[in-house]
């Protein structure tokens, strides 16, 4: 009844994007004071360590998995409609997008999300990477390289909603959902209190997960309050980031959403927490091999989640609380990728390091 009644006040362009901005805070602000990254997980997990970075991954992921489900059992919202579950999916597109967002968060040292937020506390070399994956995933939506994704997407296609949904093809429920969810935040506890993480560590992470299955709520209840088909969605940052880039480029062409509050509403919020931690501080590229490698990353970010149907958060999170078969996949191959790089670029560079300085 106040969703309905804030859509007559606001209209529902202007309800979507305030409830963007408000969840887009609440992330901003939890990925910020827990340190949220994908990416310095997988680092701690192919060096075989289960580290304080994995337990707060797994702690939001299998927060939002959690939420997520219960927000299904209730039947608050029906999320049947979101594009991540569309019973048409790229097989192709989760791999080979997921090997290059994977991949390409370990050459930007940080997912979109993270950038994003690391943006927001003064960090030169994450804003220029955050506007390189912009460029690349607007010209891998709609622009000169979406033919190529368009051949990548289509070289192994399923179809059939029985194959989209990942718990309806192991003949699984939203209790079981809720089951999978419940174990990874358990095991994110375990590790957790080994690596004796902070009070910001638990709620941070949590928050994150929280605010992921608040963005499939607000969205699914949006819809179904709401006259005109809405689009029902989570957190992303592929989409998002390249409409925000048009926004500014040319506001005319583009509709309000909910993305049009999310993205300001992260930065805002880093920010903000960043500034109440007096955490603010200006940094920049040391060198000119360090900008080519941020740059081939994002651009890889950029294109690879385009192609996968999402970033680290968009397909990787949101996507897997849904349990969307292909997020699943590519949630998989952004590990592999990610891991791979990591093993193939920096653990031989930090080698021939350890090696000079045992010869000095």
């Amino acid at each position: 009844m106040g969703l309905e009644l804030l859509v007559d006040r606001l209209g529902e362009p202007s309800t979507a994007v305030l409830g963007g901005l408000l969840i887009g805070l609440l992330f901003g602000a939890m990925a910020q004071r827990s340190r949220f990254c994908m990416r310095s997980a997988v680092i701690e997990f192919s060096e075989g360590t289960l580290g304080a970075k994995v337990a707060i991954w797994l702690l939001a992921f299998g927060a939002a998995v959690a939420l997520t489900q219960l927000v299904l059992l209730a039947g608050v919202a029906d999320l049947s409609a979101a594009r991540q579950l569309a019973p048409r999916a790229s097989v192709s597109g989760a791999i080979l997008g997921g090997l290059m967002v994977g991949a390409g968060m370990i050459l930007t040292r940080g997912c979109p999300s993270r950038l994003l937020v690391l943006s927001a506390n003064g960090n030169l070399r994450a804003l220029l990477s955050g506007l390189v994956f912009a460029v690349v995933a607007q010209a891998s939506l709609r622009g000169a390289l979406a033919p190529v994704r368009d051949g990548l997407a289509g070289l192994w296609v399923v179809e059939g909603p029985e194959v989209a949904d990942l718990l309806s093809l192991l003949r699984l429920d939203h209790r079981s959902g809720l089951a999978i969810g419940l174990v990874a935040i358990a095991v994110a506890a375990v590790v957790g209190a080994r690596n004796r993480i902070g009070p910001w560590g638990w709620i941070g992470g949590a928050g994150v997960g929280t605010a992921v299955a608040a963005a499939w709520w607000f969205t699914g209840a949006l819809a179904a309050a709401s006259f005109e088909p809405m689009p029902i969605k989570s957190i992303s940052f592929s989409g998002p980031s390249a409409d925000m880039l048009m926004l500014v480029l040319a506001p005319s062409t583009q509709t309000i959403d909910f993305d049009t509050g999310l993205v300001p509403g992260v930065f805002l919020g880093s920010f903000l927490a960043a500034l109440l931690a007096r955490e603010l501080e200006l940094q920049g590229f040391k060198d000119g091999q360090s900008m080519r490698r941020y740059i081939l990353g994002a651009a890889m970010m950029g294109f690879g989640a385009m192609l996968a149907g999402g970033c680290a958060v968009g397909a990787g999170v949101s996507g897997g609380a849904v349990f969307a078969t292909a997020a699943w996949l590519a949630l998989f191959f952004m590990w592999v990728g990610a891991g791979l790089t990591h093993w193939l670029v920096d653990r031989e560079r930090s080698a021939s390091a350890d090696f000079a300085l045992a010869a000095r």
